[in-house]
């Protein structure tokens, strides 16, 4: 998800007596044939939870009646693809359709992750080149209905509210054009560890990040430049969130996941 805070307060908190990270731009081959020691892991952050100003469901019934914001500009329309029909390497660990999210509650009816075609084909070619190195890509969450950013949006006071996008714009997840994803060893399937948990919300989720162990670091690295080889641009302040391409010239898609497959403009 895609939350807002101050840049001053992210690169201070990144930066503040660091040198530059050795892992910085590195090949993924390079990255990947690296042996970094694991010590012990960052220590996780409280989970993030909204407390909502009005009940879930009220929040949904506005969302339901609301409409999407229509982008006149959005000239491309290719279909929402089923990533698991894609590639069934892929693991999914889809936050909002269980009540692992900093809402507390599920916000999906179905566990199923969709991407625009151009760019659930570059996050499968990014699979498969990690795949011979022993990792794999986790999804944690990929085209996200409208209707859900307006609830999130309408569930949240003004202080929560920062950490949000705006419904008003509609989101990139919202047109199908970005991903949250990390990695998992393909030996155990185990999710391995980042400089911060996905979704938390203080400044260790910053891409740049200069704290954490040196192994969660170098898998950082190597998950973005893998990312950035096939097209897909991280958001500063959450690694693990990721835009193709040509994200600004998708429609707004509100469809629910159930129906989501094939569907190109919205309704």
């Amino acid at each position: 998800m895609r939350f807002v805070i101050l840049a001053s307060v992210f690169l201070v908190s990144a930066s503040a007596g660091c040198t530059a990270d050795p892992f910085s731009d590195r090949s993924v081959e390079s990255l990947a044939a690296e042996h970094v020691p694991e010590t012990e892991p960052s220590p996780a952050a409280t989970a993030y939870r909204i407390v909502p100003v009005r009940p879930i469901e009220d929040a949904r019934a506005i969302a339901a009646a609301a409409r999407p914001p229509v982008d006149r500009t959005a000239d491309l329309a290719p279909p929402l693809v089923d990533l698991a029909r894609a590639e069934p390497g892929l693991k999914l660990d889809l936050r909002y359709a269980t009540a692992d999210n900093f809402m507390g509650v599920p916000l999906y009816r179905t566990a199923r992750a969709f991407l625009r075609a151009p760019a659930a084909e570059a996050l499968v070619r990014v699979h498969r080149r990690l795949v011979v190195h022993g990792y794999g890509i986790v999804v944690f969450d990929a085209y996200r209905p409208w209707s859900v950013t307006k609830t999130f949006w309408e569930a949240a006071g003004p202080v929560d509210r920062a950490f949000l996008g705006d419904p008003a714009e509609g989101s990139r997840h919202n047109r199908g054009a970005a991903v949250d994803v990390g990695l998992y060893d393909r030996a155990d399937g185990r999710i391995l560890a980042m400089p911060s948990a996905y979704d938390e919300f203080t400044p260790r989720a910053a891409a740049d990040f200069r704290g954490g162990t040196a192994a969660e670091r170098r898998r950082r690295a190597l998950l973005r430049r893998a990312m950035e080889d096939e097209g897909f641009a991280v958001l500063p302040n959450e690694w693990w969130h990721f835009d193709y391409r040509d994200w600004p010239r998708y429609p707004v898609l509100n469809v629910p996941l159930e129906a989501a497959e094939g569907v190109r403009n919205p309704d």
